[in-house]
């Protein structure tokens, strides 16, 4: 395995185990997931917000 390999997995492992602490210690909630779904799906199809369609979840 090359360096910057171990490096990536190293790097991915900190952020999956800093995600499940910021769920369990309710920094990330489900609202807040629905909301940055919203956002995401307002910025890679922003011309379907300029055309009217609603992009809200729920």
């Amino acid at each position: 395995m090359s360096r910057w390999r171990l490096r990536a997995l190293i790097v991915l492992v900190y952020v999956i185990v800093g995600i499940y602490v910021a769920w369990v210690y309710d920094y990330i909630t489900p609202g807040l997931l629905r909301d940055l779904a919203e956002a995401l799906l307002a910025v890679f199809l922003w011309f379907l917000v300029l055309l009217g369609i609603d992009l809200h979840i729920g």
